[in-house]
């Protein structure tokens, strides 16, 4: 039975002990947080902040290619995952998603969808008065709208939870930080360590600098809005940022949009938080009535190329650098990853 041992108890992290626990590895998961419970305000993994948008088309708008790639089979991954976690199973859809527009911005409407051109899917459809009703009828309908088929969603706190539970026989290790990955060794940061016949490094940020790794500030708003009605996620053309509109379970929406060059992690500003909830106001009038649950920042973490990198040698395998796309690409670089340490965790 081969001994595993991860570095990081993120979405790479639990992802990675699920599936390796149900191969029979023997598994222990090591990280800095108190507690498997979600964590806000910049502390904790990444992943409990994200919108858990699954739209690898919609990010042809500025990711590479390869993004979307690794998007569309994590969308089919995440399929089989979720049907594979026990009940209650966290939400999932695939519903596609919407980009939309006000009149005066129909010119930078066209330049996004110019950028989202993917040979191997389907186009963006454009949605008359009529059509966006029938899709989404408590949405007003915008000057302009359009389709992106095939995309999907996931709630991140309730799949983060689930892949925890679900890990059965795995031993996690809190407030135990990992200070280096080495082959077949982990040093943590009270001197100590462990040996094991692989090791997994996710650890994000905390992986710098060995890792040419930088924060990318993302700030987000929690909405409360019952009756909001809204039932696929929503990306608002603006003027200044991508603005993004997520519907979740319990009439919850997410709101997000900002990317920031900066490792500030104090709290959201209020023009961030003026213009986000502005921009959703505008399209989702409904929304005045609103209660703001959190404010909501975390640093996502992100290579110079902004493309995730996995390297492997005997005894180490390290992920890293998902930048803001850790819930479209992680099942399908978990699948090649696995793929890679095959002859390591065989029993």
């Amino acid at each position: 039975m081969a001994r595993i041992g991860i570095a990081g108890a993120g979405l790479l992290g639990r992802l990675l002990a699920w599936q390796l626990a149900r191969t029979g590895a023997q598994v222990q998961v090591f990280d800095a947080a108190a507690g498997p419970a979600p964590a806000f305000g910049a502390q904790g993994p990444a992943a409990f902040s994200a919108a858990g948008m699954l739209c690898p088309l919609a990010e042809r708008d500025h990711a590479d290619a390869r993004v979307a790639a690794l998007g569309w089979r994590s969308i089919a991954l995440w399929r089989g995952i979720v049907a594979a976690l026990p009940v209650p199973r966290p939400f999932f859809a695939e519903r596609g998603s919407l980009l939309v527009a006000h009149r005066s911005d129909l010119a930078s409407a066209q330049r996004v969808l110019a950028r989202l051109v993917d040979d191997t899917h389907a186009e963006p459809e454009p949605l008359d008065a009529a059509a966006l009703a029938r899709l989404e009828p408590a949405l007003p309908a915008p000057a302009h709208a359009w389709l992106l088929p095939g995309e999907a969603q996931i709630d991140p706190l309730a799949a983060m939870a689930a892949l925890h539970a679900a890990a059965e026989g795995v031993a996690w290790h809190w407030q135990r930080p990992v200070a280096q990955a080495l082959p077949g060794r982990l040093l943590f940061a009270d001197g100590g360590s462990a040996a094991f016949d692989c090791v997994i490094d996710v650890r994000g940020l905390g992986a710098a600098p060995v890792w040419p790794l930088r924060g990318v500030r993302g700030e987000t708003v929690w909405l409360h809005a019952p009756g909001h009605g809204l039932t696929r996620p929503l990306r608002l053309v603006h003027p200044r940022q991508r603005v993004y509109l997520v519907p979740r379970p319990d009439d919850l929406l997410f709101l997000g949009a900002t990317e920031i060059e900066s490792e500030d992690r104090s709290p959201v500003s209020l023009k961030s938080a003026v213009e986000l909830m502005s921009a959703a106001h505008s399209v989702l009038p409904v929304l005045a009535e609103a209660r703001i649950l959190r404010l909501d920042r975390h640093l996502r973490p992100a290579l110079p190329d902004h493309l995730p990198r996995t390297e492997h040698a005997d005894g180490l395998l390290c992920i890293n650098g998902l930048f803001r796309h850790g819930w479209l690409m992680a099942p399908a670089l978990v699948q090649d990853a696995l793929a890679l340490l095959r002859h390591e965790v065989a029993a």
